[in-house]
C-alpha cells in the first residue's frame, strides 16, 4: 500500500514544490522589478516628492506583516494562510496596475506588500512541513537559486516591460504567476486538519509593528526624504526605543506570543538569527552600489548594468544548489555557512579595490565571488533553524529568521547610504573643476551628458566613495565569519513532523523508526 502511494506522493511533493517556487519568485521579484520604473511611473502619474515612499511602503508593509503570517500559519495551518497572502498580493498588484495616481500606488503597494509578507515566510516554512530535513537541503538550495535569479533579473524585467509595454505590467505579470501558483497549492497540499487552540497575541503583534514600522521607516527615509536631525526622524528612534522594551515585557507573559522568546534560547536560532543580520546588513547594504558603479563610472545603462551582474546571479545558482546537494548526501552543513561568509568577506574587500579604470570584467568577477559565498548562506541558515525547532513553532522560528535579514539589510542600506552621500561629496569638491555647475538633483543618465572633464571627475569621485562602503561590508562580513564558528552541527532529521503535511497512504503500516518523508 505504502509503495503504491509512493508515486503519487512524490507528484504531490513536485507540484507542491513547483507552486511554492513560482511564489517565492514572486515575492523576490517584486523587491527589484520596481526600481527600474520608478522614473517613468513618476513621468506619468506625477508625484516626485512622494517617489521614496513607493519601495518603503512595500518594504515596510512587508517586514511588519511577516511575523504575522508566521504565527498565523502555526495556529491556523499553512495552507489556508499561505493562500490568503497570495490573493492580497495579487489583488494588490492588480490595484497597482490601475492606479491614476501616486497616491492610489503607494496604499496599493502597502496593501501588496501586506501580501508579499507572508509570500516568503510561509512558503519557507511550508517545505519544513513536507520536506524531512535530511532531504530539505536540495530543496532550499533551489529556492536560493530562485532569490538569486530575482535579484539579478528584477531590474532587466522592468526595464523591458518600461521599453516595450507600459510599466503597468510590472504588477500585472504578477497575476497569471500567483493564479497558476494558487492553482497548484489548492490541488496538491492537502494538509490534515488541525485541532489547536487558537490564540493570539494581538498586544504583542501591536508593539511589533509599531518597534519595526519606527526602525524600518527611520532607517529607509532618514537622511533623504527626512534629514537625520528632523523631528520626524529623532521622534521615529524614540519610538524605537520605547516600544521594543514594551514588545519584550508583553511576549514574556503572553500564553501565545507572536515571538516566542524562549526561542532566543535555542543556540542555533540565535546564532542564526545573528548571521542573517549582519548578512543582511552587509549584503544589501553594499550590493545597492554595484548597479550605480557600472551606472556612473562605466555609463551602463541600466539594463546593460543588469546583464554585467548576471555572473552574481551565476554564482548564487551553483554554490545554492550544489550545498544543497552536498547536505542532503552527506547530512552536514555547518561548513556551508562558515565558508560562504568568509567567502562574502574576500569578495567585499576585492569590491573596494574598484577604481573608474578598472575594468568591467574585473567588476563582474569579484560579483561572481560574491555570488558564490552568498548561495552557501541564505538558505543553509534556514535549514539550520527548522531543524532545531519544535515543529509547533516553525513559522514563527522560520519568519524570525528571515525578519533579521530584513531589518539588517534596511539598517545596512541606510547606513552605508550616509557614509556614501558625506564621501561623495567630499570627493566632488576635490575633483571638479572650479566653477562647475551641478544641479540639485542627478541621476547617472544626467552624469553621462555632462562635460568630459566634470563626468570625469563624478566617475572618479563615485568610485572613490564606495571604497569606505565596501571595506565597511568587508569589515561586517568578517564580523559574520566569526559567528558561523559558533554553529553546532546537529544531525538533520529524517522526517518532517509537522502537522501540515501531505497525508501517506499507509503511513501508520510502515515499519517503526522507517522516515516516510525521507522518500521524497
Amino acid at each position: 500500500m505504502t509503495s503504491e502511494g509512493a508515486p503519487e506522493r512524490q507528484q504531490s511533493v513536485r507540484m507542491i514544490f513547483g507552486a511554492l517556487m513560482l511564489v517565492l519568485l514572486l515575492a523576490s521579484l517584486d523587491q527589484t522589478i520596481v526600481s527600474t520604473a520608478l522614473p517613468t511611473i513618476v513621468g506619468d502619474l506625477g508625484g516626485l516628492a512622494h517617489l521614496s515612499w513607493v519601495v518603503t511602503a512595500y518594504l515596510l508593509a512587508s517586514t511588519i506583516a511577516g511575523p504575522l503570517y508566521g504565527k498565523l500559519g502555526d495556529l491556523h495551518g499553512r495552507k489556508t494562510v499561505l493562500q490568503a497572502a497570495i490573493v492580497i498580493f495579487l489583488i494588490g498588484s492588480a490595484l497597482c496596475g490601475i492606479s491614476q495616481s501616486m497616491f492610489q500606488l503607494i496604499a496599493f503597494r502597502t496593501l501588496q506588500g501586506l501580501g508579499a509578507g507572508g509570500l516568503m515566510v510561509v512558503t519557507l516554512a511550508v517545505i519544513g512541513d513536507v520536506i524531512a530535513p535530511s532531504e530539505r537541503g536540495k530543496y532550499q538550495g533551489y529556492f536560493g537559486g530562485v532569490f538569486g535569479v530575482s535579484t539579478v533579473i528584477g531590474p532587466l524585467l522592468g526595464g523591458f516591460f518600461v521599453d516595450n509595454l507600459s510599466w503597468r505590467w510590472i504588477f500585472y505579470v504578477n497575476i497569471p504567476v500567483g493564479a497558476a501558483a494558487l492553482t497548484m497549492i489548492a490541488l496538491a497540499f492537502h494538509p490534515h486538519a488541525m485541532r489547536r487552540k487558537h490564540g493570539m497575541d494581538y498586544l504583542g503583534a501591536a508593539l511589533l509593528a509599531g518597534t519595526l514600522a519606527s526602525v524600518v521607516l527611520f532607517t529607509s527615509l532618514g537622511g533623504t526624504t527626512w534629514s537625520w536631525g528632523s523631528s520626524e526622524v529623532i521622534g521615529l528612534i524614540v519610538a524605537s526605543v520605547i516600544l521594543l522594551p514594551l514588545f519584550l515585557l508583553v511576549e514574556r507573559r503572553a500564553s501565545e506570543p507572536i515571538m516566542p522568546l524562549t526561542l532566543f534560547r535555542n543556540h542555533t536560532f540565535s546564532v542564526t538569527s545573528a548571521v542573517g543580520f549582519i548578512v543582511g546588513f552587509a549584503l544589501f547594504g553594499a550590493i545597492t552600489y554595484l548597479p550605480l558603479y557600472l551606472q556612473v563610472t562605466k555609463g551602463s545603462s541600466p539594463t546593460r548594468s543588469g546583464l554585467q551582474l548576471l555572473p552574481l546571479m551565476a554564482g548564487v545558482l551553483v554554490t545554492s544548489i550544489t550545498s544543497g546537494q552536498l547536505i542532503s548526501r552527506f547530512g552536514r552543513y555547518r561548513m556551508f555557512p562558515i565558508v560562504g561568509t568568509g567567502v562574502m568577506t574576500v569578495s567585499m574587500a576585492l569590491l573596494s579595490l574598484l577604481h573608474a579604470d578598472t575594468s568591467v570584467w574585473f567588476a563582474a568577477l569579484y560579483a561572481a565571488i560574491l555570488g558564490l559565498g552568498l548561495g552557501m548562506v541564505m538558505q543553509v541558515l534556514v535549514l539550520a533553524v527548522q531543524n532545531s525547532v519544535d515543529p509547533a513553532v516553525m513559522g514563527v522560528a522560520t519568519s524570525g529568521s528571515t525578519l533579521f535579514r530584513q531589518v539588517g539589510g534596511s539598517i545596512g542600506v541606510a547606513l552605508f547610504g550616509t557614509i556614501f552621500a558625506n564621501r561623495v561629496r567630499v570627493e566632488l569638491a576635490h575633483r571638479l573643476p572650479a566653477g562647475t555647475h551641478v544641479p540639485k538633483t542627478i541621476n547617472p543618465a544626467g552624469i553621462r551628458h555632462l562635460p568630459p572633464r566634470a563626468h570625469d571627475a563624478f566617475a572618479q569621485a563615485f568610485s572613490a566613495a564606495l571604497h569606505p562602503v565596501f571595506l565597511t561590508a568587508a569589515a561586517v562580513s568578517l564580523v559574520a565569519f566569526a559567528l558561523t564558528w559558533l554553529l553546532r552541527e546537529q544531525p538533520l532529521r529524517t522526517r518532517a513532523q509537522a502537522s501540515d503535511t501531505i497525508p501517506v497512504p499507509g503511513e501508520h503500516d510502515a515499519p517503526a523508526g522507517l522516515a516516510v518523508q525521507h522518500r521524497y
